[in-house]
C-alpha cells in the first residue's frame, strides 16, 4: 500500500500524576532519519523511541517526534551540601571582608543565597515504568500520523494513475503515427535508391534495395520501446499495491519509462511524435514529483 511520507500525528494521555503528549512530523528524505525532543529525564529512552518508530511507523522520512512531560506531583530529590565548595566561597567572602574592610554581614542566609553550595539530585525515575505509560501514547500518535501518511498516499496513486492512463493514449497515438511512418519511410527510400541507381546506369539488384530499406526502417522502428513502456506501467502497478514500502522501486521504475521516452524520441524523425514525446516526459516530471514523497 502506497504511504506518503509527509504526515504529522498527535496524542495526548492526561493521567492523574503527569499528562504525556507526543507529536510526530515527518517530510520526505533519502533514508530513516529520526530526532527525539523530550525531558532531560527520559534522554535514555531516546534510542528505545527511534527503534519503535523505525519498526512500527515509518522505514524512511526525516521524522521529527516531540515529547512533553507535565507533571502534576513534585517528583522527590535530594538536597546535599557541597562542603568543599562552600568551604571556598566563605573563605572568599572573608578575605573580601578583610582586604576591603567591608561590614561583616556572612549569614547562613546570605551563603544559601548562593546556590552552587548545595548539589540538588533528583530521585531516579523509573525507566521501564516511564516507557509502559509512553508507549501507548507513542502508539496512538503513531496511529494518527499512519492515518494521514496513507491517505497522502491514495491521493498520490489516484494522481499518478490518472498521469500513467493519460501516458497510454499517448503511447497508442505514437505506435499508430510509427506504423504510417515506418512505412512511408520505407517507400522513400526505396524510390530514392531506385533513382540514384537508374540516374548512374547502374543494375538495380532488387534483393538488396529491399535489404537496405529493411535495415533503416528498423532503425527508426519504436516497437520495442513501445513494448517496454508499456511493460513499465504494469509493473508500477505491481510494486504500488506490495505491502512493502516501494518509494525506491518506484522511483527506479521511473527512471526507466524516462530513458524509453527518450530513445522513441530520438529514434523516430517525426516532428508529431517528438510533440508527443515532450507531452509524455511532462507528466513523467509530474509523477517522478509524486514518487519522490513516497515511502
Amino acid at each position: 500500500m502506497i504511504k506518503s511520507m509527509t504526515a504529522f500525528g498527535r496524542a495526548k494521555l492526561e493521567g492523574a500524576e503527569k499528562d504525556i503528549t507526543v507529536e510526530i512530523k515527518s517530510v520526505n528524505s533519502r533514508f530513516f532519519d529520526c530526532s527525539v525532543k523530550m525531558p532531560r529525564a527520559y534522554l535514555s529512552l531516546e534510542e528505545r523511541i527511534k527503534n519503535y518508530i523505525q519498526k512500527n511507523a515509518v522505514s524512511r522520512a526525516k521524522v521529527d517526534v516531540f515529547i512533553t512531560v507535565d507533571n502534576h506531583s513534585t517528583a522527590p530529590q535530594k538536597l546535599d551540601l557541597d562542603e568543599a565548595y562552600a568551604e571556598s566561597y566563605i573563605a572568599a567572602l572573608c578575605e573580601l571582608r578583610d582586604r576591603f574592610a567591608l561590614k561583616d554581614d556572612i549569614s547562613v542566609m546570605s551563603v544559601a543565597r548562593n546556590q552552587d553550595v548545595f548539589r540538588s539530585t533528583r530521585v531516579d525515575a523509573d525507566l521501564e515504568a516511564e516507557w509502559a505509560l509512553l508507549r501507548p501514547v507513542l502508539d496512538s500518535a503513531i496511529a494518527d500520523h499512519t492515518a494521514m501518511r496513507t491517505a497522502e498516499g491514495e491521493k498520490a496513486i489516484a494522481d499518478i494513475n490518472g498521469k500513467i492512463e493519460l501516458i497510454r493514449t499517448f503511447v497508442d497515438e505514437i505506435e499508430a503515427i510509427s506504423k504510417e511512418d515506418t512505412v512511408g519511410y520505407r517507400d522513400k527510400l526505396e524510390e530514392r535508391l531506385r533513382k540514384i541507381l537508374a540516374d548512374n546506369s547502374v543494375e538495380i539488384d532488387e534483393g538488396r534495395i529491399l535489404t537496405e530499406c529493411a535495415v533503416w526502417a528498423d532503425k527508426i522502428a519504436i516497437d520495442e520501446e513501445l513494448v517496454r513502456l508499456r511493460s513499465h506501467f504494469g509493473a508500477f502497478y505491481d510494486i504500488a499495491e506490495a505491502k512493502e514500502p516501494s518509494g525506491r522501486k518506484l522511483d527506479f521504475l521511473m527512471q526507466e519509462m524516462n530513458r524509453e521516452t527518450n530513445t522513441i524520441g530520438s529514434k523516430a524523425n517525426n516532428a508529431r511524435i517528438a510533440r508527443i514525446v515532450v507531452n509524455i516526459k511532462g507528466e513523467l516530471e509530474k509523477i517522478r514529483e509524486q514518487v519522490q514523497n513516497i515511502e
